[in-house]
């Protein structure tokens, strides 16, 4: 999308900033022996959050449960040091397939997707992305925060997948 905002001596050509210019863009994926079902509900579920995302220290509703398209969520996380609390609001829920939520709170607004596909062996792949437009000094970070998001994003799946695939989820 371009503007042609009008100069003294002619035109200036300008690109409005848009959600596809994001600087931060880290997709994870693991295969889970569980149907998309399981994991699915368990993984949209926020009152799992703390079980599953080892930054996430504490999850309060500010909509009435269950999730749903408009659903806000308050999370307390603590990343890189640093403690940060944000809201998310859930913008698109296709049971069983995907989930979007987004903050624009904070230094680093942030959207998350999760999606769910069955495996051909019976299980589900799930995948978790993050993105988001940095801003002030947290764009000077970018490259070491999608580092450190990408590695927040293995641990916390393979946590989910150890979750689910225990005796004691069956």
């Amino acid at each position: 999308m371009f503007s042609y905002p009008r100069a003294n001596a002619g035109f200036v050509l300008r690109r409005r900033r848009t959600i596809d210019d994001v600087s931060t863009d880290v997709s994870t994926s693991v295969e889970i022996d569980c149907p998309r079902e399981v994991v699915a509900a368990f993984a949209s579920d926020p009152d799992n959050a703390t079980r599953w995302y080892e930054n996430i220290e504490a999850v309060e509703w500010e909509t009435p449960r269950p999730v749903a398209v408009g659903s806000r969520i308050a999370f307390v996380a603590r990343f890189l040091g640093r403690r940060l609390a944000y809201t998310y609001e859930v913008r698109e829920l296709v049971a069983g397939e995907r989930l979007v939520m987004s903050t624009a709170e904070g230094p680093f607004p942030m959207e998350t997707t999760y999606t769910w596909e069955d495996t051909a062996s019976g299980g589900t792949r799930m995948t978790l992305r993050n993105r988001g437009e940095p801003s002030g000094f947290a764009k000077i970070t970018a490259p070491v925060m999608a580092a450190a998001i990408r590695r927040a994003n293995r641990k916390d799946l393979a946590m989910l997948e150890r979750i689910l695939e225990s005796p004691e989820s069956s």
